[in-house]
């Protein structure tokens, strides 16, 4: 690698004349310029020019010369944080319990956990018989497979039926392309079989011979499921299923009660499942009931019987039953009413009792009902403001419902739930050293959009507050795809908070923090609600004292990512500073190149550009088509350049189209992880090691940093 010196001058070399320092940054390089090199697009009569598109090339050697330039620059940039930065990431390692145990599962005979070691990077997968005293045994250690520095991710984790055997999946680059492999756990020897080029999940037949995997076009659609037979040559592995409707994401699971391989393909607006027994693994799948326009349906077999979840005439979703024999739509039997104000996110069945999670209000919510009676009951949780995700264990005859607790001052509690006795039981509470609860407390509060939409908003801080405007704030934002942002427990936002900032997370439309319509109010033309609810979250904040405008930066990525570009373009005035990860920035390019990952199904989600309303509305918010001549805050941008979600040629061309545009002196960064897609570094030191970079911006920026007296001067 070369040295940032090197880099830098690499960079010189690329740029036009630089804008000449400003007073008191002399020693602070110039930042690259991305050469600007005249293209054009023209969609529906529109032309729009785009200097920058030779930037998507990473086969071009004067492209990774400029990546490398902007690591170089930011490194220089952000040089005086260097005893921050290791100061953060200390502080963070150490709210860690490096030494770990997660909670046993228990599969058949076994007991399955993974464990941390101090000074290792990765879980290690584990088991041991389910009897007393039993022996541990090792059945896949990363660190010892990964190449240090390199990313490196375990995808698929299945053992076989019977237990003798362990199908795995690897990703040894960050751009979710996995490799799965058989190890034989007697012998701890790999079997000759290897399927490559997949996606992340692998499934077995009862057979415990046969496994299904997916596999996805060029576009990285996942669009068909294979067969393969262990002994037999991969290539010639039966494709099962084969989805072309580009709009629809193929994907493949097994039921609860290990009946059923289900294959179920999904849009955002419709979705259809297909089975195939489990012990007959060489059948072909059934469908369930035929597709239709708006209308989602997901199965969860039960014995002889099919619960369907789905939102056919109910946005908010019901719960129906079905004979397994006969499940077309025509046998749907009511079994749960859909409601106006709570959403069934989902369901998890058991032998004698379901679990339904449930979303209202702003909160979730977890109702258990029993198949046998027909009563039901809320789980209830002790905090205002809190989270919780099921914990999927393999046992599908048992009473225990398992779930994970947290909220963002109590760390993740393991439960078991007794649905019948309606007791829990703490399996494992998070050690989280360094940190005292009793110091920080969260709120719920209310920010009013411009349409009369309330916002919920959760408030994290170090007691007590003084509403006075002093206080430095964090406010996070996604809102897209029905993904709700919960208040979950965070160890690492503590290094902020302790240093007075308060940390704050707008629910805003996008997500389904407040039912379905939530969601379908932040998408396609109603997509610019989820930006105005942003503003409003920071106006509330400043409003009520909890900040000020300058002290106050926001947060986000991917899909977030263009919540803040889009932020910034309306309102570059509310904020100091800003983070936008693996940003989302340059949407109507990506909406109109369906050789790009994800971009035909996503047209259901932000429209398709050849439609002119949808065109039209895209280009009014567009972070990277509607950057202007403005003062804008402090940024610094991430990306990864193996990144399949988000091609790092949009953080970068968004980048540079600010440099030339922006009116201010304030720092812009961008940050690329040469190794690395969509989620950053795999390891968990590195991944801390990243963290530390952005919250020592943050500081910086917010003048509370070495170094900080000129961080808004930087050129």
């Amino acid at each position: 690698m070369k040295a940032p010196a090197a880099m830098l001058a690499a960079a010189l070399s690329l740029q036009a004349a630089a804008p000449a320092s400003a007073p008191g940054a002399e020693s602070v390089p110039a930042p690259p310029l991305a050469r600007q090199i005249p293209h054009a697009d023209t969609t529906l009569g529109d032309v729009r020019h785009d200097p920058y598109h030779w930037l998507r090339d990473r086969n071009d050697p004067e492209v990774i010369r400029h990546l490398e330039a902007e690591n170089a620059y930011t490194q220089a940039v952000l040089a005086p944080t260097a005893a921050l930065q290791e100061s953060l990431f200390q502080e963070m390692r150490g709210r860690i319990q490096e030494t770990d145990l997660s909670v046993p599962a228990k599969d058949g005979p076994f007991l399955y956990y993974t464990r941390t070691q101090q000074g290792k990077q990765y879980p290690i997968f584990c088991r041991r018989a389910d009897q007393p005293g039993a022996a541990e045994q090792v059945l896949l250690d990363p660190n010892a497979m990964a190449v240090e520095g390199h990313y490196f991710r375990v995808g698929a984790f299945q053992p076989s039926p019977d237990h003798k055997l362990l199908a795995y999946s690897t990703d040894t680059t960050g751009a979710e392309y996995y490799t799965a492999v058989v190890k034989d756990l007697a012998t701890g020897q790999l079997l000759p079989d290897r399927i490559t080029h997949i996606e992340e999940g692998i499934e077995w037949g009862n057979d415990n011979r046969t496994l299904f995997y997916t596999l996805a076009d060029s576009a990285k659609r996942p669009d068909r499921i294979a067969r393969h037979v262990l002994g037999t040559d991969a290539a010639s592995d039966v494709v099962i299923y084969h989805d072309p409707d580009p709009l629809f994401n193929v994907q493949l699971v097994k039921s609860h009660d290990r009946t059923q391989l289900q294959i179920e393909s999904e849009s955002f607006d419709a979705s259809d499942t297909r089975l195939v027994p489990a012990d007959r693994p060489l059948e072909s799948p059934r469908l369930v009931t035929p597709r239709r326009s708006k209308v989602l349906y997901y199965v969860r077999p039960h014995g002889d019987e099919l619960f369907v979840l789905t939102n056919e005439n109910a946005p908010n979703f019901k719960l129906l039953r079905a004979p397994a024999r006969i499940p077309d739509r025509a046998h749907w039997k009511p079994f749960v009413a859909a409601s106006d104000s709570v959403l069934i996110e989902d369901v998890e069945v058991f032998r004698d009792q379901l679990a339904l999670f449930e979303r209202g209000g702003g909160r979730r919510r977890i109702r258990v009902l029993d198949l046998r009676t027909g009563r039901s009951h809320e789980v209830r949780f002790p905090e205002a403001v809190y989270t919780y995700s099921p914990v999927s264990t393999p046992e599908y005859d048992t009473r225990m419902l398992r779930f994970a607790y947290s909220s963002p001052v109590t760390p993740p509690t393991i439960i078991d739930y007794d649905c019948a006795r309606r007791t829990r039981t703490v399996l494992k509470k998070t050690v989280v050293p360094n940190y005292d609860p009793s110091r920080y407390r969260t709120e719920r509060v209310w920010a009013r959009a411009a349409d009369g939409t309330r916002i919920p908003i959760s408030l994290l801080y170090k007691a007590p507050l003084a509403r006075d405007g002093r206080r430095p704030a964090l406010l996070y934002g996604y809102g897209s795809y029905g993904i709700s942002s919960d208040p979950g427990f965070n160890s690492n936002i503590f290094s902020l908070v302790d240093r007075g900032y308060v940390y704050a997370i707008g629910h805003i439309r996008g997500g389904q923090e407040m039912g379905r319509h939530w969601y379908e109010d932040g998408r396609l033309l109603h997509k610019k609600n989820t930006f105005a609810d942003f503003v409003a979250c920071a106006e509330y904040l400043i409003n009520s004292g909890v900040t000020a405008r300058d002290r106050l930066a926001i947060r986000g990525g991917s899909a977030g990512g263009l919540l803040i570009g889009a932020t910034l373009n309306l309102r570059p005035d509310l904020f100091r500073a800003a983070v936008a990860d693996v940003p989302f920035v340059d949407v109507i390019n990506t909406m109109s190149d369906a050789s790009i990952p994800l971009t035909t199904q996503e047209w259901e989600q932000w429209g398709d550009p050849r439609t002119p309303r949808y065109y039209a509305y895209m280009k009014s918010y567009s972070p990277y088509d509607n950057v202007h001549a403005t003062a804008y805050p402090a940024l610094l941008v991430t990306a990864g350049l193996n990144d399949p979600r988000v091609g790092y040629w949009e953080p970068t061309k968004w980048v540079a189209k600010l440099r030339v545009t922006k009116t201010d002196t304030h720092p812009l960064l961008l940050r690329v992880n040469m190794g690395a897609g969509h989620g950053g570094a795999s390891g968990r030191y590195d991944n801390l090691r990243e963290q530390a970079i952005r919250y020592a911006f943050l500081l910086w920026a917010m003048g509370m940093a070495p170094g900080a007296e000129a961080s808004s001067r930087v050129p």
